[in-house]
């Protein structure tokens, strides 16, 4: 065998073994690309992540349509080809499905950021799906060019869904409709340029495009009546619960006396009140720069039926752009033994967080609290 022979055998061999374990291939592909996108993701009003965003879209919607005026069309002689437009035809796909899958990766991290689980978790498991399906190859050949574009209607949504309110400074429902509307525009562009150059592919375009975009539409708008669109572009990335909360001149003295071993815990979930004792929950709430609105701190209680009883009601004025939140806490005097949970809310009613603590009478005491800073 000659020297110029070994590399194409290497090749070959390398081609057999891939294709014999494709399966394993793509599921470690896949798995590498999400714990990559976690390990690479920026603020969500970081420039660089929004026009990341927006090149791979505008990137997907240029191959698709490309892909959609294409199809019935004479197959074209690859051989007779140069070069670049050779490996566009036969790249473009892979292409289309890693643009996305990496977008479709990064809303789920927003969104699963962006709300608690129990609420979300129909949401979640809706992107998951989609994700699978942007890697079935059954799904892929069956639906063609009407799930790529569904897959695109769903990111498009996605990102409107999450940069109008970063531009918006504020959210609510007006700003999630008119997030709903930007992204329609796009669509009626594309649908206006068919009508005008290729009116024999009308009905195609009401099929492949317009459809799968109406669907995924109104999957959005209903998840949000339920309230299972996550509050976007605002997480919750703590909230813990105390004895007493202290702000000084810019930080936060948290005192608790949680167990060492209770690691899981932040701060007194297991809440020791002795007379005259305020329960105090602390939470610190990101969100974009120069963003101002209001959430809600809602205190629960559980009766001796199981059902949860709303006790109160705190609004709380936000302000972004802090780095690690904005930092913020609430107080209840007036409580009673039992299982409790405050929820974060925006004032559209939708979940940003929550934490769940137990309170128990105890007889005063000496004690000894350990002091957090935040």
């Amino acid at each position: 065998m000659t020297s110029t022979q070994l590399p194409t055998a290497r090749f070959q061999r390398l081609k057999l073994y891939y294709e014999s374990h494709e399966l394993a291939f793509d599921i470690a592909a896949f798995a590498g690309g999400f714990v990559f996108d976690i390990a690479m993701l920026d603020r969500i009003d970081a420039w660089s992540t929004i026009v990341q965003q927006a090149v791979y879209l505008l990137l997907i919607a240029v191959i698709l349509l490309q892909m959609f005026f294409a199809e019935g069309e004479p197959a074209l002689d690859a051989a007779a080809m140069p070069t670049l437009k050779r490996w566009y035809y036969e790249y473009r796909t892979p292409l289309v499905h890693f643009l996305l899958g990496t977008l479709l990766n990064l809303y789920t991290l927003f969104f699963f950021k962006s709300a608690s689980l129990f609420v979300s978790f129909a949401f979640m498991v809706v992107l998951a799906a989609l994700l699978v399906a942007n890697e079935s190859k059954q799904l892929k050949a069956q639906f063609g060019l009407s799930l790529k574009f569904a897959l695109f209607s769903l990111c498009l949504l996605s990102f409107c869904a999450g940069i109008v309110p970063v531009f918006v400074r504020s959210i609510g429902p007006f700003v999630f409709l008119l997030s709903m509307l930007a992204a329609c525009v796009p669509l009626a562009v594309i649908n206006r340029r068919i009508h005008i150059h290729a009116p024999g592919r009308v009905r195609q375009a009401r099929r492949q495009i317009l459809l799968p975009f109406g669907l995924v539409l109104i999957g959005f708008l209903s998840l949000y009546l339920v309230r299972l669109i996550p509050p976007v572009p605002l997480s919750l990335p703590f909230i813990g619960v105390y004895h007493n909360v202290e702000r000084g001149e810019d930080t936060y003295k948290l005192s608790h006396e949680r167990p060492a071993w209770r690691i899981w815990d932040h701060g007194d979930q297991k809440f020791l009140a002795q007379p005259g004792d305020r329960i105090f929950v602390y939470f610190r709430i990101f969100s974009p720069a120069r963003f101002s609105d209001q959430v809600l701190m809602r205190w629960y209680w559980k009766d001796n039926a199981g059902n949860w009883k709303l006790q109160d009601s705190i609004p709380i004025k936000i302000v972004g752009g802090r780095d690690k939140g904005f930092r913020g806490y609430g107080a209840k005097n007036n409580y009673q033994p039992g299982d409790w949970k405050l929820q974060v809310e925006t004032t559209d009613e939708r979940e940003i967080g929550r934490v769940y603590f137990d309170v128990t009478m105890v007889p005063e005491a000496p004690r000894n609290f350990e002091v957090d800073t935040q």
